[in-house]
This record gives structure tokens, C-alpha cells and sequence, in this order.
């Protein structure tokens, strides 16, 4: 590693704009990291412009790096150089050295995003998130952008870092704009009701998978959250629907929810499909292999799902 101008590794010398570019992260990712997670502690000029260490830059790249692997920054942002390193090297990144640009853009977006969320900040997280699906396109962004950011904020909602308001405010941003992305549908196009069962009140997964689900030729009807089953396989009758999507995010060990889910086969026409995504879905396996549902995981093979459901019914 180079050293600064007085030959330490610790010498402040390095300006955001540098570090940007020998880091691959944003100049905004990188304040972020600093103020919201205390990553690094760069020092302040008399005008008070940040200068960085070269210690700091080669901490930067570690743990861009570590990001890219999977890694959520709230949890890494405190670990050691030398804890960093092996997470790195244990996640096949090879040289923990040079930049990381296996962060950028999308968890840069993320981390941009999830920022904004905490300062409840609608502009902003709407700015950033525009920017994003403009640089990654419709697909990435939901599958890069908007399915991470939903699952940090869970993460920080766990953790007791997020209030709930958190994310009743990423739900209603998201509302808007994933409506939109689901443009002008065919009236042709077969419908897919997309709900949140009894007992499941986060909506953000629902909204996830009725965006990606219109992407493929679908008309999602959002029916929203904590619905008996009687109640959604009525709407799924009433409107012709091809196919039920659940999201089960919390909590996963709802002693009621198994019978609810069994309802909802028995109520349901046979030949109807029901497809359940979400953090707690696994948790429910029994019972969702009793009544024959299809368990996702990401976007893709829900999606992959989806599309043949359409093609081939």
C-alpha cells in the first residue's frame, strides 16, 4: 500500500474526490458509510473538507468488497482490517487490494436509498431511486435495487435500529413508483392477486413481487395485508385470477397461519396456482408442500414461475 506525504499509512492526505475514484464507491456512499455507520473517521482541514488516511482508502476498498459478497454494511461497518480480509478472501474476491467496484452501482444505490429512509427524506430517496432505474434498467432495479433495500430495511426493523414508521414510508414511495412501472397492461393479460395472509402485516414483499410480476405480461390486483384466506380467494373468484402470490415475511412462527394457508387451498379452485415469496416463507415448508404452493426465493424463479404459468395455461 502507498503511504501518505509524510510516509505513514495513517497520514491525512486523501481528498472524497480521490478516494472515490481509487474506491469505485460514490462520493455520497462514502458520507454514508462515515456518518451513519461510522466506517471510517476521516479528519477535517481548517475549511472543513474531509481528508482520508491511506489506511482509510485500503479500509474503503475492503469493505466495498465484502459489501459485494453479501455482506450488509451495518454489520461489517466495525470489523477489523483483518476481519475484512478473510470475509473477502473466504467469499472468492481474491486480492483484497485495488478498488471495489463489485459495489457499485446497485449497492450503492442501496446503501444511498437506505439512508434516505433513515432521515425520512421522500425527495431524496425518490431522487436516488430514480437514478437508479435509469442506470440499471426495470429488471435490475428491481432484482438489484429495490429487493436488497427492502431487505436491509427489514434487517434494521429486527434490529431495533428501524422504526416501523420506516417502513410504512418505504411502502408508500414504492407504491408510487412500482405502480407506475407497471404502466398500460393488456386487458388480455391473465391476473394475479398478489396479498399478504392473516397475521402478515409488512406489505413492502407484496408490492415487490406485484412490480415484477406486471414486467412479465401479468395484471397484478394488490389486495394489501393481514387478509383471512376466505377473503382472498374470494377476490382471486370474483376477478378470474390465474394465480395467488403471498408474501410472509413476519413472523415465522405463527401458530395460526398453517390452517389459514390450508384454508385458502381448500377455497381455491384446484387448478388455481399459488406462489409465496418472503424472509419467513421457508419456515411454513410443510404446510406450503401440503396444499401444493411454490416456494421463491428471489424475483427470478418467482418471475421464471410466472411466465409459464402464462404461456402454457
Amino acid at each position: 500500500m502507498r503511504s501518505g506525504p509524510e510516509g505513514t499509512l495513517d497520514t491525512p492526505f486523501y481528498s472524497i474526490r480521490v478516494v472515490a475514484e481509487r474506491t469505485g464507491l460514490s462520493p455520497d456512499l462514502i458520507r454514508v458509510w462515515e456518518k451513519r455507520y461510522g466506517a471510517v473517521q476521516p479528519v477535517r482541514t481548517p475549511s472543513n473538507r474531509r481528508r482520508y488516511s491511506e489506511r482509510e482508502v485500503q479500509r474503503l476498498v475492503l469493505l466495498s468488497k465484502a459489501v459485494a459478497a453479501g455482506h450488509p454494511i451495518g454489520t461489517i461497518a466495525h470489523l477489523p482490517e483483518d476481519r475484512l480480509r478473510a470475509l473477502v478472501l473466504a467469499n472468492g474476491h481474491g486480492s483484497t487490494h485495488g478498488p471495489g467496484s463489485g459495489c457499485a452501482p446497485h449497492c450503492a444505490f442501496v446503501e444511498e436509498a437506505l439512508d434516505r429512509v433513515a432521515r425520512f427524506d421522500e425527495p431524496g430517496l425518490r431522487q436516488v431511486l430514480n437514478r437508479a432505474l435509469v442506470t440499471v434498467g426495470v429488471q435490475g432495479f428491481l432484482c438489484r435495487i429495490v429487493a436488497p433495500l427492502i431487505e436491509q430495511v427489514g434487517e434494521q426493523w429486527r434490529s431495533g435500529a428501524f422504526l416501523a414508521a420506516h417502513e410504512h414510508f418505504l411502502s408508500g414511495v414504492l407504491r408510487v413508483m412500482l405502480g407506475r412501472l407497471e404502466g398500460q397492461l393488456s386487458l388480455r393479460a391473465p391476473r394475479l392477486v398478489v396479498a399478504t395472509p392473516a397475521g402478515q402485516m409488512h406489505e413492502l414483499g407484496a408490492l415487490l413481487a406485484a412490480a415484477a410480476a406486471a414486467q412479465v405480461g401479468w395484471r397484478p390486483v394488490q389486495l394489501g395485508t393481514n387478509l383471512p384466506a376466505a377473503e382472498i380467494a374470494g377476490a382471486a373468484i370474483r376477478c378470474g385470477a390465474r394465480a395467488v402470490a403471498l408474501s410472509i415475511v413476519y413472523p415465522a412462527d405463527d401458530p395460526d397461519l398453517p390452517e389459514e394457508l390450508r384454508k385458502l387451498r381448500e377455497f381455491l379452485p384446484g387448478t388455481l396456482a399459488i406462489l409465496v415469496g418472503g424472509r419467513a416463507a421457508p419456515s411454513y415448508q410443510t404446510v406450503l408442500d401440503q396444499i401444493g404452493a411454490s416456494v421463491h426465493a428471489d424475483l427470478r424463479s418467482f418471475c421464471d414461475v410466472l411466465d409459464g404459468l402464462r404461456r402454457y395455461r
